[in-house]
Parts: structure tokens; sequence; C-alpha cells
């Protein structure tokens, strides 16, 4: 199913979704929808790329096995780990699958992402993304706010 072209203007929240199981996608597409964010998802790893490259997602969820049969082949994933950090800044990066204990620091740090969720808990899916979210802008807090006042007084200059 491709999806329509959809406007993201500066209000939006973005959210972008790359997985291949339909149920998980569904339950994240509810749980960012009811959170308030535009959502849209990736079909293959060379459209994650695409869209990655020109939007602003606020929030990416990946799941561990998007068009692969392990973690290895996850191209998407492999390609993220890769980024600069200057690129992928922006957003709070979730991956989601078996694999996982959720909220394991060590496991999310060892995944190049801010959070790790396991699929047992695609019940509190909602909650679990909003507390990544708020977890990552708490993190992130002082080095946005400097970044902020950088660029601002690079402009008086």
């Amino acid at each position: 199913m491709a999806d329509r072209f959809d406007f993201i203007s500066t209000t939006d929240k973005p959210a972008l979704l790359a997985f291949s199981t339909p149920e998980w996608l569904e339950s994240a597409r509810t749980a960012l929808t009811e959170l308030g964010y535009k959502v849209h998802t990736a079909a293959t790893h060379g459209d994650f790329l695409i869209r990655f490259s020109q939007i602003r997602y606020q929030v990416v969820i990946v799941e561990e096995l998007f068009a692969a049969n392990t973690i290895a082949e996850n191209l998407t994933l492999k390609a993220l780990q890769e980024m600069p950090m200057s690129q992928r800044r922006h957003a709070t990066v979730i991956l989601f699958g078996d694999s996982f204990q959720t909220f394991t620091p060590m496991q999310a740090f060892q995944q190049s992402v801010h959070a790790v969720i396991n699929s047992s808990e695609l019940f509190l899916l909602k909650q679990l993304i909003e507390k990544a979210i708020a977890d990552n802008s708490l993190f992130l807090h002082s080095f946005r706010e400097t970044q902020a006042r950088v660029h601002s007084s690079s402009r008086e200059d």
C-alpha cells in the first residue's frame, strides 16, 4: 500500500515506522496517532532511507527483523547505526522485537538506539513510546539548549 503524499507542516510531529509484522505495525501506528504524531510507514530499506533523509522525524520505530531474517541483516538498523549522530539526533529511535528486555540501557546502547522494547509488551506500547520520548528529551535537553544558543548567537554575528 503506497502512502499518499503527506505534507508536513511546522506544527506536525512526524514519526516513521519500519515494520514487517502487520499486527505490530498497526499497534505502533495507533499508539503514535493517539499521541498526536503524523505517522509515515517505510515499506523497504530504500524507502526508509529516502523518507528519513527528507523529513526530520521526531520518533522512529524499527522492528528488529524489518525486511530481514536476522537482526544482522536489518539494513535499516545498520544504516541508522552507521549514520553520524548529527543526522539522527533529532529523532528518538526505538528498536522493537523479541530479542530485547524493555528499556535495558545496555541493549539500547549496543544497538545505537535510544530504547529497546520487547514485543511481549505490545499492549503497553503507547505508554512505552511516551516514556522513551520523555527520557530522550531529558537526556538531550542540555545539548539542545546549548545548540540553540550557539545557533542563535551565530546568527547575530
